[in-house]
């Protein structure tokens, strides 16, 4: 049975490749593919029609092997995505040092006979293993992205409500969103509590715990109430302040309910 090794070095939106038989056989010369469906779809045929086993390698070097090793497994042909390195460590070691991609492709097919029985075929494992990483990327990136939004808010009600930002410490549900973020959406300015009584304020806090689904805490409303006296506001409490509160709290809302999302399908994917 013929074996055919078909070498890959890939690049970014396009990809050099080599097809070599047993001892060193030249089926076909280096060409170039594009990452396009027609492109990927040409190679795919082209590895088909070859008599004999095909087995397809190439580096997992970034991003830019994706759709190309996932096309090529769809196809249900013989693919495996290795670490750049046996590559770089195989035969004459040239590999990079004169960057020639018809060379590098070359030099993966002959590394794919060398060790045709030790290589690995791309899986739903290795799938799953690569919506993770994006899905991990994404995770940090909103992380972030709520970290600063959370700075923002306490930033902006420094000059509204100083410290209503820690009221609570509650943990967060499972949507994300927090007792002192809810909070600071209805009593976006101090005078949203000192300028009712005591009794007035402890009543409209007691109905919005109710209609929030958190616990209520007489104490605790007269806490918050006693301390908004001494409290020094910066910006006026009118409709453009009040606006720019309400922004700043849908944004981290937003970022915070991403974050959980994220987190969930995360812990989805790695139970697979």
């Amino acid at each position: 049975m013929n074996m055919n090794a078909v070498g890959i070095d890939v690049s970014k939106g396009k990809s050099m490749v080599a097809i070599l038989r047993s001892y060193g056989e030249i089926i076909s010369k280096p060409f170039e593919v594009k990452h396009t469906v027609s492109g990927i779809r040409s190679l795919i045929e082209q590895i088909q029609s070859i008599d004999g086993e095909s087995r397809i390698v190439m580096e997992h070097t970034g991003r830019y092997y994706e759709p190309l090793v996932r096309e090529l497994s769809k196809a249900d042909l013989f693919v495996s995505a290795i670490n750049p390195k046996l590559i770089k460590d195989f035969g004459d070691n040239s590999l990079r040092k004169v960057k020639s991609d018809k060379a590098d492709a070359v030099k993966i097919a002959r590394y794919t006979l060398d060790s045709w029985t030790e290589l690995r075929q791309y899986s739903l494992m290795d799938e799953i293993r690569n919506q993770l990483k994006t899905m991990n990327r994404q995770f940090d990136f909103y992380m972030k992205h709520k970290t600063a939004m959370k700075n923002n808010l306490i930033s902006i009600l420094d000059q509204t409500y100083p410290g209503a930002n820690t009221y609570f410490d509650s943990p967060a549900r499972e949507d994300g969103s927090q007792k002192w973020v809810d909070f600071s959406a209805t009593y976006w300015h101090v005078d949203c509590v000192r300028k009712l009584s005591l009794n007035a304020f402890i009543d409209h806090y007691q109905k919005w715990c109710k209609r929030r689904k958190y616990n209520f805490s007489r104490s605790k409303a007269v806490e918050i109430y006693e301390a908004s006296k001494e409290l020094v506001s910066i910006l006026p409490k009118d409709d453009l302040t009040k606006l720019i509160i309400k922004q700043a709290v849908e944004q981290l809302n937003t970022a915070s309910q991403t974050v959980e999302q994220l987190r969930t399908m995360m812990n989805e994917a790695a139970s697979k």
